[in-house]
């Protein structure tokens, strides 16, 4: 009789906890927040399981999203675990994670897998120019905490409208979400920058040999590869989650929609722009490699690995907002106009401790451009150059140099210009706190109003051991 009892008490301790861990879970899932007409959603990807050295990179349809015709103000995210406690990139590394956007047939089957080809399905993509290679609306990598991500007013991003979607179909969200385990690698960075030796991997995932110049990049830690460990290194398997936080506000009329355009460096269209034709066929690889500047015996430009390209942008309008994407080594970016004007430069935020947020040698946030609205405005069918630098003291795989610009085609009264500038005025001073925080050199260089350029740069060290 005792130890059915004790049993039965043992049983039920477990039942609680787990109910406290599941509601715990809940809380986080399901958290909203609405204030002055503003709402804040916080919601979780599905679960995802890592072991030490381990890659996931996977779909995930029909996630939770704000419902309705709204305009979206903001959009982040972080790796979270099962308690909600933020995970530090030394331990997973955050590659990237994109948000994408589609319509999907009323009532058929939520697809799974990594396939992105469904006949339930049709995408609704941002305005360009890469097409279906960078179809997302939102996405970022390591750099997501820290990165501001505001639309400011009276600007949004207009999602849900009820006129836009076909007949039988709703509108839907897609997450991929790409995280590595660095726990008890050989090789931090090397894991992080996906180097083909260390995953041991010679095909990438649909079974198609590697070229034998490919010595790291997305096809090489693909879903379910595998690091190389520290022999005898063992950790167990942990459950996490992406935690994203968006925050919106129900669609009115004196709401300006804005468009979102996502250029890459790595685009290598060849771009028509005369008086009777604008076409191009963009070739968008996403990511390249940069050599080490001693590799051929010659130090260039104190090495700084530069790379440009040119792309024409099918519609234009006035910039609201600009940030560039890059991985470790990153050193900024820029986007100039035909004239050679600069639109917007980005510069990359590096961690100087341990905690989370500000993990050493990596990139923890980018600085991110507001102009004045009415102040800075690209032509329909401008040919944009863009430039993005690496640090070539070492070589580095998988490198991206993407930037993201928003744009709109109207522009508010004299009265809101006003306003909206001290706005993104004072929302840049919101968080110039964790500039200072890690000891990082500020500079606003401010003409005509707008802030022309930011740069926020620590000094760059590469990723090695943990702390």
């Amino acid at each position: 009789m005792i130890y059915i009892f004790r049993n039965m008490t043992i049983h039920l301790q477990w039942w609680l906890l787990s109910f406290v861990i599941l509601q715990l879970i809940s809380v986080i899932h399901a958290s909203q927040v609405s204030e002055n007409g503003m709402t804040t959603s916080v919601l979780l990807s599905p679960k995802f399981e890592l072991g030490a050295g381990s890659v996931e990179n996977k779909f995930y349809y029909n996630i939770d999203f704000p419902r309705g015709h709204i305009a979206i103000k903001e959009f982040n995210a972080e790796v979270v675990d099962q308690l909600g406690n933020p995970i530090p990139l030394y331990e997973t590394y955050l590659h990237h994670w994109v948000v994408m956007r589609y319509y999907g047939l009323k009532d058929a089957e939520i697809p799974e897998g990594n396939g992105d080809q469904n006949l339930n399905m049709i995408p609704v993509r941002n305005s360009g120019v890469c097409g279906a290679t960078l179809a997302q609306y939102f996405g970022l990598g390591s750099e997501t905490r820290r990165t501001v991500t505001y639309v400011p007013d009276p600007y949004g991003i207009e999602v849900g409208n009820p006129g836009e979607i076909p007949d039988g179909y709703e509108e839907r969200w897609l997450l991929n979400v790409h995280a590595i385990d660095t726990r008890g690698v050989e090789d931090r960075l090397g894991c992080t920058e996906c180097k083909c030796d260390l995953y041991n991997v010679t095909k990438d995932e649909y079974g198609r040999p590697l070229s034998s110049d490919y010595t790291g990049g997305l096809d090489c830690c693909y879903d379910q590869t595998q690091c190389r460990l520290k022999e005898g290194f063992q950790s167990i398997k942990r459950g996490l989650y992406l935690r994203y936080k968006v925050k919106w506000i129900d669609w009115e009329d004196s709401i300006l929609p804005v468009k979102i355009y996502i250029f890459d460096v790595t685009d290598t269209g060849k771009w028509v722009n005369d008086s009777t034709t604008l076409g191009a066929q963009p070739r968008c690889k996403i990511e390249y490699e940069v050599e080490a500047c001693g590799a051929s015996g010659v130090v260039r430009n104190g090495c700084i690995d530069t790379k440009k390209t040119s792309m024409a942008i099918p519609a234009g309008g006035y910039v609201v907002y600009g940030v560039a994407h890059q991985h470790s080594g990153g050193r900024g970016s820029a986007l100039y106009g035909q004239d050679g004007r600069l639109i917007c430069s980005s510069m990359p935020i590096y961690g100087q401790g341990n905690e989370v947020g500000n993990e050493k040698g990596y990139i923890v946030g980018m600085s991110t451009c507001y102009p004045q609205p009415g102040s800075l405005k690209i032509a329909d069918g401008e040919v944009l150059v863009l430039e993005s630098n690496y640090s070539s003291s070492q070589k580095h795989t998988g490198v991206m140099g993407l930037f993201y610009i928003l744009v709109t085609d109207q522009i508010p009264n004299r009265a809101l210009q006003g306003a909206n500038h001290m706005q993104a005025s004072l929302l840049w001073s919101n968080y110039s706190w964790a500039v200072a925080f890690v000891g990082l050199a500020v500079t606003i260089i401010v003409g005509v109003g707008y802030i022309r350029k930011n740069e926020i740069e620590g000094s760059y060290e590469p990723i090695i051991a943990s702390p």
